[in-house]
């Protein structure tokens, strides 16, 4: 009887994974074509979605370093030109 009951389950338990297989969800319906009317209000949506991202103010370039350093920091110097000589060196 216990070999009986054995065999039954893995039976059972085969036939599991190939019964779930075999049910398929039916496919959606497509969708019904649109009214003039929606053709419109969808026309209208997006020209009002364009009109919209024009009025966002540009974002200035980010500066990640600016807390780090000082905001009065000087420029970069310039270089100081020196005379030169006849002789190819700099006066001191």
């Amino acid at each position: 009887m216990k070999v009986f009951r054995t065999a039954a389950f893995i039976a059972f338990m085969m036939a599991g994974p190939a019964y779930a297989q075999t049910n398929k969800p039916p496919a959606p319906a497509p969708e019904p074509p649109k009214s003039q009317s929606e053709i419109d209000a969808d026309r209208a949506a997006d020209k009002a979605y364009k009109r919209s991202l024009g009025n966002i103010p540009d974002k200035p370039p980010a500066d990640p370093w600016g807390i780090a350093r000082d905001a009065d920091e000087p420029k970069a110097a310039t270089k100081v030109q020196t005379k030169r000589t006849k002789t190819g060196t700099t006066a001191n």
